[in-house]
This record gives C-alpha cells, sequence and structure tokens, in this order.
C-alpha cells in the first residue's frame, strides 16, 4: 500500500457519500494513506480511528485516533467495538474486505473504492489479487448491507483507471 500524498484531494465518491455517516459518529478509515479521508471526515464533525501500516503520515492530523497496524499479517484486529462509517479507497486485501460489513453499526454506512479489472492495461496495479473482479463490491454486501449506490467504470480523471465503489448501509433493526 502506498502512502498517499497528504495534499492529495478526497475522493469524489467518498466526499458524496460521506453523509450517509450519522452526524458525529465514529468512522474508521482503511489504509488512510496520507490521511486525505481522515481529515475530510474531522472536518466535517466525525471522530476517527485511522489504521495504516505506516502512520508517519498521519501523525499531525489533530483529533483523529492513530493506530499503526499491518491489516494484513493476521493479527488480532487492533480496535474495539463497531463504527458508523468505513471509508476504504485504493486498498484491497479480501480477507479484511469480507469482515468489513460486521464491523458496521447498525445504520452504519460502507463507502469503499478501488481499482477493478481491466486495471491491467492502465499500469498498476496490474496483478488480480489487487483487483476487484466484477460484482465483487455487491458480492461482499450481499444479505448484509442495503446498496445506495454501485458503480463499475472506466474513468479519465485524474488518470484512466477501472473502479468499482459502493456505497452501503447495514440497515437498523426496527
Amino acid at each position: 500500500m502506498a502512502a498517499h500524498d497528504r495534499a492529495a484531494a478526497p475522493s469524489p465518491w467518498i466526499e458524496r457519500h460521506l453523509g450517509l455517516v450519522r452526524a458525529g459518529g465514529r468512522i474508521l478509515d482503511v489504509a488512510a494513506g496520507g490521511g486525505r479521508h481522515t481529515q475530510l471526515a474531522i472536518a466535517r464533525g466525525y471522530r476517527v480511528v485511522a489504521i495504516d501500516r505506516d502512520v508517519a503520515a498521519l501523525a499531525g492530523i489533530p483529533s483523529a485516533e492513530i493506530v499503526a497496524h499491518d491489516l494484513e499479517v493476521g493479527a488480532p484486529w487492533p480496535s474495539s467495538g463497531s463504527f458508523d462509517g468505513i471509508v476504504v479507497t485504493n486498498y484491497l486485501f479480501r480477507p479484511l474486505l469480507a469482515a468489513l460489513p460486521g464491523l458496521l453499526a447498525p445504520g452504519g454506512a460502507l463507502l469503499y473504492e478501488t481499482f477493478a479489472r481491466g486495471n491491467e492495461r492502465f499500469g498498476k496495479p496490474s496483478n488480480p489479487d489487487f483487483l476487484l473482479r466484477p460484482g465483487e463490491l455487491l458480492d461482499v454486501v450481499r444479505g448484509r448491507l442495503r446498496v445506495i449506490a454501485y458503480e463499475d467504470l472506466t474513468v479519465t480523471d485524474p488518470r484512466p483507471a477501472c473502479v468499482q465503489r459502493i456505497a452501503a448501509v447495514r440497515e437498523t433493526i426496527v
């Protein structure tokens, strides 16, 4: 996972759907990189747990709970409780992907965007282990979350890429 430039703009997908998370809720920013989504969420009044293997770029972000943890080594999950929102961009580790819906509190939102098959024609990532299969995000949430928005497409801005993205919520039990 590459560190993101702290100055990088937040994903428009995340910006558009962040309001699905209840006001003031607790958000998990997975593979937070430089913290662009952590900063966005804090600016909008959320409490954020930012997790990444390398947290050096996150150190200066006030109000965030910063967790240094390699998600891919099989170590126990480092945070307790559930989350009102989970944000993931440009990261895929399938064992974690399958577990994310279970980390959401009732009413919680999963906002996920990463590279999909077909991206190999544009460069990296090109390894199928790091590219979502067609409909894979839908398969992960099926029967567990209600899909609010989903896309599987080729984008051109800021550079050409094949992506899948989903915004889905865990229904509250009435």
